[in-house]
């Protein structure tokens, strides 16, 4: 499944790049399809974690638009507020609550900025709204060029910065540049750039375990961490997302568990939360995993018993990341080198699945062999890893049958 986001650069007087905004796109083209502001939202939050935080905002803020049901969930404090700027869309009621939302999201650090700004007979939270604001981002093409002066000449006594939307030509720049806008956005300057990649889906049953665990007093990590191993998808979004800027990490990653503690399990629940919001938003049924994805779980499964088998229990789980891992260049229609760049991986697991010789890598070559029934190269590759060939084939078989189990779990 391919995933879409657009990505328009924000510029500041001098035309240098202050920032981008992500915008939602279902396909290649350059236009946005009629849809649920939720799920649009939500399908952005989900390219930060396919294409990656640091792809998409090149060290800059992101602006990201947030429907008033997304302000209540708390979404936006997913992300550090050095990465985000929420956008409120002009739909919103600012209610008491969504008063105190952006209360609170100012406390943390976050920049606020009103979308496609109009003033407007409102109450008092209409003023309190303005007085949080950061930034107020103007239509000027829906604007008439007098409203839009009364706009600037009101604000003025709020410590806002305004941005002009739709700049189409140099005389509309220029006129903008007069008149006291700081930010400028539109076709004039860039049109917005579609960044794609593919998205493997999640299973969605992995969402409710999840969070069953999460909201005992005493979560248990194994339990969470076995649920997130039987899901190719969580696995790979979870190193993906230590990988970013947003997490200061001390460690290349050796399982699962690992990473799960790595991040914490305050900010596990904010993602698996986004994550399964986005399902819900998108209401697709849950999608029987095909052929390779049960190879990949195969291969996990057998790595790990290998690896027991082979007297390393301790590093069991890491054979299991490996096998997990070994064809997720199929799965994401990339370059193997790209995807593994991306990912934290302990430097053994990261060579194996690049080809080098490791210990890690013998097993896996054992595995494939055993896939393509090389026979030859099997009894070749038995004696290497030190394991009897009855024994090896003991053991895929019961991988191929943990592997029927999850994926009779899934269904």
């Amino acid at each position: 499944m391919e995933i879409y986001v657009a990505r328009q650069p924000i510029l500041t007087r001098n035309q240098e790049v202050y920032a981008y905004e992500l915008l939602y796109r279902n396909s290649k083209q350059n236009k946005f399809s009629n849809i649920d502001g939720d799920q649009a939202t939500l399908d952005v939050i989900n390219s930060f974690l396919q294409i990656g935080v640091d792809e998409l905002s090149e060290g800059r803020p992101c602006f990201v638009n947030f429907t008033e049901k997304l302000l209540e969930n708390d979404i936006p404090s997913s992300f550090q507020s050095e990465v985000l700027v929420v956008e409120i869309l002009e739909t919103v009621t600012p209610t008491d609550k969504v008063i105190d939302i952006c209360r609170e999201l100012k406390t943390k650090g976050y920049k606020i900025a009103l979308d496609d700004f109009e003033m407007k007979a409102g109450g008092l939270n209409f003023y309190k709204l303005l007085g949080l604001a950061d930034i107020i981002k103007i239509d000027i093409r829906n604007t008439p060029r007098d409203q839009q002066l009364k706009i600037l000449h009101a604000l003025k006594k709020y410590n806002v910065d305004f941005l002009a939307e739709k700049v189409e030509t140099r005389e509309e720049f220029e006129q903008c540049l007069k008149d006291g806008y700081k930010y400028f956005q539109g076709y004039f300057f860039y049109k917005p750039i579609i960044l794609s990649t593919s998205d493997v889906p999640v299973q969605r049953h992995s969402f409710f375990q999840i969070m069953g665990e999460l909201s005992q007093p005493e979560p248990e990590i194994d339990k969470i961490t076995e649920v997130i191993e039987k899901d190719v998808s969580l696995s790979y979004k979870l190193l993906k997302l230590l990988n970013s800027t947003m997490f200061s990490r001390m460690n290349e990653i050796k399982s699962i568990k690992q990473a799960i503690v790595l991040l914490g399990l305050k900010e596990l629940k904010k993602w698996i939360y986004v994550l399964s919001l986005r399902e819900i938003a998108n209401n697709k049924e849950n999608q029987i995993p095909d052929e390779v994805i049960k190879m990949c779980f195969t291969r996990a499964k057998a790595s790990e018993l290998i690896a027991v088998s082979m007297g390393k229990r301790l590093e069991s789980s890491s054979f299991f990341l490996l096998g997990m891992l070994s064809l997720i260049d199929t799965l994401l229609k990339q370059p193997i080198e790209k995807v593994i760049s991306q990912l934290p991986l302990d430097k053994e697991i990261k060579e194996a699945l690049l080809g080098s010789q490791t210990p890690y890598k013998d097993v896996l070559d054992l595995l494939i062999v055993v896939e393509r029934a090389e026979w030859k190269e099997i009894g070749n590759l038995i004696d290497k890893v030190g394991i009897e060939k009855k024994k090896l084939f003991h053991l895929y078989k019961e991988a191929m049958k943990w592997t029927n189990g999850v994926l009779v779990e899934a269904l």
